[in-house]
């Protein structure tokens, strides 16, 4: 038997059979993540006044790889890690009320983004669900072209006070290393 499609009216999961929920583990492994807990007492600024936007991709652990600690930096992630209003709007809230200073920006190789055609992808929504959807979609075919498309955004904006130090990066899912992007000189 195939697999159901998924579609706006079942909200189905496409291969049921073999999807087990997690909540329930993740739920143990909280209450094992709280007998040792440590981070108790962080401030609710980042210590390093420090914004990152990423996509939110599976494989990349920013603390990990980064070298980063809990209460060092504000993570913000969406698909694509692209620089979208809402991303606008965390920033302004992380800057004008808590205080960061920089702004990073990380893409990656590989990304689901750069294998889905926009309007497509939003007609066979609007076939499925009866509306079609507001949002852009923000897909792209070279994760290095993205990265200045958003750092660009942010120089745009009106809204960002500290845009002094905004830079951008690819990260390789092969091999682990973030390539800086230069921005673009026009821009």
């Amino acid at each position: 038997m195939a697999s159901e499609p998924w579609s706006c009216h079942n909200r189905g999961v496409p291969d049921r059979k073999n999807f087990s929920p997690n909540a329930d583990q993740l739920i143990q492994n909280n209450a094992k993540f709280v007998e040792t807990f440590a981070d108790h007492g962080l401030a609710l600024a980042p210590r390093r006044k420090l914004a990152i936007v990423a996509c939110m991709d599976s494989r990349m652990d920013m603390f990990q790889m980064l070298g980063l600690d809990h209460g060092d930096a504000h993570i913000i992630r969406n698909a694509g890690g692209v620089v979208t209003d809402d991303v606008i709007r965390s920033l302004v809230v992380s800057q004008r009320l808590l205080n960061t200073q920089e702004i990073v920006l990380i893409h990656h190789t590989n990304c689901g983004l750069q294998t889905v055609q926009g309007d497509a992808f939003k007609s066979e929504l609007e076939r499925e669900c009866g509306i079609r959807p507001s949002w852009s979609l923000e897909n792209f075919n070279d994760p290095f072209d993205s990265v200045r498309q958003s750092m660009n955004r942010l120089h745009h904006s009106a809204f960002l006070k500290a845009k002094d130090h905004i830079r951008g990066f690819v990260y390789d899912v092969e091999t682990g290393e973030i390539i800086e992007v230069a921005r673009a000189p026009h821009a």
